[in-house]
């Protein structure tokens, strides 16, 4: 398809966490399998636990290496999904009450338009006043 991407690096991981988890239950079972003080399953123990660390290492070395490094956050559509989110609806709550804000929260759903949108054209606050309340980075902790 012109223009996809491979998602290679991200599957690479979902196979690398599967290889984990079964590793994991192999050194789960080789731990429940000793008897009295000495256990057979030392090795399958060892073995396991090593490769799911080397799996670890190197499939978090190779992930930031071949998808991270160089990716670039696009800020504009960021702040488009951030300004049509619902969850802004929280801050309006303390101000205008719970049920006036699940109603602003209702109306910009329903129409498909930004919560400052909503509460502009229902009234329940000014421009001024939205835009002092509703500020995202204040909503999260850094």
């Amino acid at each position: 398809m012109p223009g996809k991407v491979n998602p290679t690096q991200t599957e690479a991981m979902t196979m690398l966490a599967a290889q984990v988890m079964a590793n994991d239950v192999a050194v789960g079972l080789g731990g429940a399998g000793g008897q009295l003080e000495m256990n057979v399953f030392k090795p399958l123990i060892l073995h396991n636990a090593m490769q799911s660390i080397t799996l670890l290492a190197d499939g978090c070395a190779n992930f930031r290496r071949f998808l991270v490094e160089g990716m670039e956050p696009d800020r504009a559509r960021i702040a488009q999904h951030v300004e049509r989110s619902l969850m802004l609806v929280t801050a309006l709550a303390p101000v205008i009450g719970y049920d006036r804000a699940a109603q602003v929260a209702h109306a910009a759903m329903a129409r498909g338009i930004t919560l400052r949108e909503a509460a502009l054209r229902m009234g329940v606050v000014s421009a001024e006043e939205f835009d002092a309340v509703v500020d995202p980075r204040k909503m999260v902790l850094f």
